[in-house]
């Protein structure tokens, strides 16, 4: 467990953190996620990938918290200095903003492409869903941010 906490504990907290708009949820959503871990851990398919069995795991834990009666909606603008990141500095935060804003089945294969680094395979095998719907989702996604960051980057 000590090797999983230290190997994935950052890129789970990224990850929650970006699901649920809220550092404490995420948080929570981190525990639960690694104690599922741990009384499952005897049924990881050694064939599959284990970072994708655990952002599956993560992702559903998230899931499980937004449909949860006591999940309050978050004003993004106001957490964005939360985020846990690789920098200590946060010059410009109009991407993470317009990725935040995106619908739920865009904004989670952004967040697994772009910040988990996965590639569409474990995407799929992640979401449970077919890659070509995957590379849709991703599509569209990339197309909704550019159309709404079409001024942002034209400006630099």
């Amino acid at each position: 467990m000590d090797r999983i906490v230290q190997q994935y504990g950052d890129s789970l907290m990224r990850i929650c953190f970006l699901y649920l708009k809220d550092v404490y949820l995420a948080q929570d959503a981190v525990q639960d996620t690694f104690l599922k871990i741990y009384r499952n851990y005897h049924k990881f398919d050694t064939n599959s990938s284990e970072k994708t069995w655990i952002m599956r795991i993560a992702i559903n834990v998230c899931k499980d918290y937004l449909r949860s009666a006591w999940h309050r909606k978050v004003n993004v603008q106001e957490v964005l200095d939360e985020i846990p990141t690789h920098s200590e500095t946060h010059e410009d935060d109009t991407i993470l903003i317009e990725i935040m804003r995106l619908k739920p089945h865009y904004r989670e294969v952004i967040l697994l492409f772009y910040y988990q680094d996965m590639k569409i395979s474990d995407i799929a095998q992640v979401l449970g869903a077919p890659e070509s719907t995957v590379s849709v989702r991703l599509k569209r996604a990339r197309e909704q941010l550019k159309k709404r960051l079409e001024d942002w980057y034209e400006d630099d």
